[in-house]
């Protein structure tokens, strides 16, 4: 028989290696489990959110499968933080950065310790691209598991409800009794926010790409469903083991492709241009920002989900999740269906039993009838983005705009400005020094976009920034404007008053002065203070690609 210890060998074997099994039997192993394939298990769970409070339940279930198929399976943790608790903040700096942490903590122990495989579970914005980043780049037998979505608040809330609710309050049209009933209702228990917002959009994605067993992206986070898909995922992972099939089998352009194309027709979260151009990079696969145009082209927006739809990813779940949805896009020739998965098996053949939607449903729309014809998501260039933008446009804000800018040195300046009611119909807010290495860490624009939503002028007013959107945002938004501002990017030399124009059909975005002008505004610009001089902060924004890059740590040539 072949030996599966491909790695683990190496720290238990031979008379030299008796300390380390000395240390193993410590753990719990016994004699039988050195000559076993070891599986690390990389669980995520903390009680710092929802999202994450249930994964060590969901990590156990992952070690009992990997154990019952013939392997060992070793737990350990790594960190996350809370996007929907530091919005807003400045921890939100550390929002992104934390991707980069984590796929290094999987990294260092996976490596360090000599697994074998290994299966990676997360369930909020960061943690979740960070655990394929991490298997992309170790590349060994590893499978992803999704810690599924959380249930519906009252009155169907979910966590956008409390962000707009305060645009609301600030607006007076909602009290502060209506408020504190608003965010003591909204949040029901485990799991991720309950819309197509980062989370569940990076879960859709992954699956697409092939990382994680089918429907692992369509279950609700406390449900047997997700327990049993945590299971399987350590017997998937032994099987991946015995077979040698790696990443680096299943990640190549055709799966990106796919991936893409699953989140434009579900209208996901801008987030995955900045998450799937960092698994690229880790994968050593030739994704491009523009890449995303080429394929949104030709696939439409079919999923009613919010937050620009109606539905939320329970009810999604309730029809039969993604699945039948991406059987229509295969059948249609929009996904790839050789590609190889963590089942061992292509995803046409992970399909070929689906079962269709039923008829009555109206989340998923036919492709004869789609809610958009091409990608919500439109990569824009100009004079304000020479290398590239990233707006979610949806349809339903219109397809240009054309206003006056209104400049804020960062997130809060800008937050009192709409809360205040300093912004008004036809501003064009600018929100910059929010980019990887100027905030640094990229935060995401969820406070703003929210209180502009609730103050009712979504339709008047757009917002710009070189940080991000969470999945949650919507509206006029452009985000990802590169270079950016602590880099000199065109957007520092915005003033007040500038007439800004973006086109999404021309895929646009200008500020409308000269050429002459703006290079005058840029050498008398001078760059701000770092925020960081130490620590963390201050390593990331020396390391950090920007953001059409996909924000990565690791380019360092």
């Amino acid at each position: 028989m072949t030996d599966k210890r491909h790695y683990s060998s190496i720290v238990v074997d031979g008379v030299e290696q008796a300390p380390s099994r000395a240390m193993l039997y410590a753990l719990g192993f016994d004699k039988t489990d050195f000559q076993k394939p070891q599986v690390g298990i990389a669980s995520t769970w903390s009680m710092v959110t929802p999202c994450n409070m249930h994964i060590n339940t969901l990590a156990d279930a992952a070690a009992l499968g990997a154990d019952e198929a013939g392997a060992k399976s070793v737990l350990f943790n790594t960190i996350t933080v809370s996007d929907g608790i530091s919005m807003g903040t400045p921890g939100m700096r550390y929002s992104l950065v934390s991707r980069e942490v984590i796929a290094d903590s999987i990294e260092a122990v996976v490596c360090a310790q000599g697994f074998d495989g290994f299966v990676a579970l997360g369930g909020c914005d960061k943690n979740m691209p960070a655990c394929a980043m991490a298997m992309a780049r170790i590349d060994r037998p590893s499978v992803f598991v999704y810690g599924g979505t959380i249930q519906l608040g009252a009155e169907r809330r979910d966590i956008i409800s409390v962000f707009e609710a305060v645009g609301r309050h600030s607006a007076g049209t909602l009290s502060d009794i209506e408020l504190q009933e608003v965010e003591a209702t909204a949040i029901p228990g485990p799991g991720s926010c309950g819309g197509m917002y980062t989370a569940n959009t990076m879960a859709s994605a992954i699956e697409a790409l092939g990382l994680s067993l089918p429907n692992s992206s369509a279950q609700e986070a406390v449900s047997e469903a997700k327990r049993q898909d945590s299971y399987q995922a350590g017997a998937a992972v032994y099987n991946l083991i015995d077979r040698g099939i790696r990443p680096s089998d299943i990640l190549n352009l055709e799966a990106f492709e796919n991936a893409i194309t699953v989140v434009i027709a579900l209208e996901g979260s801008t987030n995955a241009v900045l998450h799937l151009l960092a698994i690229a990079d880790a994968a050593g696969v030739p994704l491009r920002l523009d890449d995303f145009t080429r394929i949104g082209e030709h696939v439409p927006v079919l999923g009613d989900i919010r937050p620009v739809g109606q539905y939320a990813m329970s009810e999604l779940i309730a029809i039969g999740g993604i699945q039948p949805m991406m059987k229509m896009l295969l059948d249609a020739g929009l996904l790839h269906g050789d590609c190889l998965t963590v089942t061992g098996k292509t995803l046409a053949e992970n399909l070929a039993d689906t079962i269709p939607y039923p008829p009555e449903q109206k989340i998923i729309r036919p492709l004869s009838d789609p809610i958009k014809q091409d990608s919500h998501i439109v990569v824009l260039y100009g004079n304000l983005a020479p290398e590239g933008a990233v707006a979610k446009i949806s349809g339903h804000e219109g397809l240009t705009f054309s206003g006056t800018a209104k400049c804020f040195h960062g997130e809060a300046a800008a937050m009192a400005a709409i809360l205040d009611g300093t912004i008004g119909k036809g501003d064009v807010v600018v929100v910059r020094y929010e980019g990887p290495k100027g905030a640094p860490g990229m935060p995401e624009m969820l406070s703003p976009t929210s209180a502009i939503n609730g103050r009712e002028l979504a339709g008047d007013v757009a917002l710009i920034t070189d940080g991000r959107f969470s999945g949650g945002s919507h509206g006029f938004l452009i985000g990802h404007i590169t270079p950016e501002a602590f880099e000199g990017g065109p957007i520092a030399c915005i003033e007040d008053g500038d007439t800004i124009t973006i086109d999404a059909e021309r895929r646009e975005i200008n500020v409308e002065v000269s050429d002459a002008v703006l290079a005058e505004r840029k050498a008398d610009w001078q760059r701000p203070p770092p925020y960081a001089t130490k620590g963390l902060l201050a390593k990331y924004a020396k390391l950090v690609s920007s953001a059409s890059e996909g924000a990565v740590t690791d380019k360092l040539d």
